[in-house]
């Protein structure tokens, strides 16, 4: 596959993780308490991680053909288009993906619909991005709507910094007769 066919890829599917997790709140990280904070029982403590997913930079692209023009710098993939981000959990298609290197610009066309699991979803007949400005405009079939579900996950408040008491003066001692 020509080399900018993972370029097409990682946009496209960076600016449709990106529009659906800017809808659904993200859970701020933990800070870890001061050195002289008062331990507390570990069940009172921070809900248990998530563990740590691996980014690999992997994209799988299907479609019926792809090319790559290098004069121009637009890779295109036509048929049955079906572009799997699993670092992301995202998956999108269309008829067709198109990535204008020169411009940084994804254009997705014709039925496009991109999934994320967890159950965001947006569907479109071209959803445009553009890489630079992390922008995306989603342009509906005539006479509809372009059509979108996400699921709003409600972060927990911030935790409250535990702080240790101050320390009480020293009692003096007491006067014996």
């Amino acid at each position: 596959m020509p080399r900018h066919a993972s370029a097409v890829v990682a946009a496209l599917l960076l600016s449709a993780a990106g529009v659906l997790q800017a809808a659904s709140a993200q859970t701020a990280p933990l800070e870890a308490p001061a050195a002289d904070a008062v331990a507390q029982p570990a069940a009172a403590a921070t809900p248990p991680a998530q563990p740590a997913r691996l980014k690999t930079g992997l994209v799988t692209i299907e479609s019926d053909q792809q090319r790559a023009d290098q004069l121009t710098g637009v890779v295109t993939a036509t048929g049955n288009v079906r572009i799997v981000y699993p670092d992301e959990r995202v998956v999108a298609t269309a008829r067709q993906a198109q990535y204008f290197s020169k411009e940084n610009r994804v254009v997705l066309s014709g039925d496009v619909d991109i999934v994320q699991e967890g159950g965001n979803l947006m569907r479109a007949e071209r959803v445009v991005y553009l890489v630079d400005g992390e922008r995306l405009v989603a342009i509906p079939p005539s006479g509809q709507q372009v059509f979108s579900r996400v699921r709003i996950q409600q972060s927990p408040p911030p935790a409250a910094p535990v702080q240790a008491p101050a320390p009480q003066p020293a009692a003096a001692p007491a006067a014996q007769p």
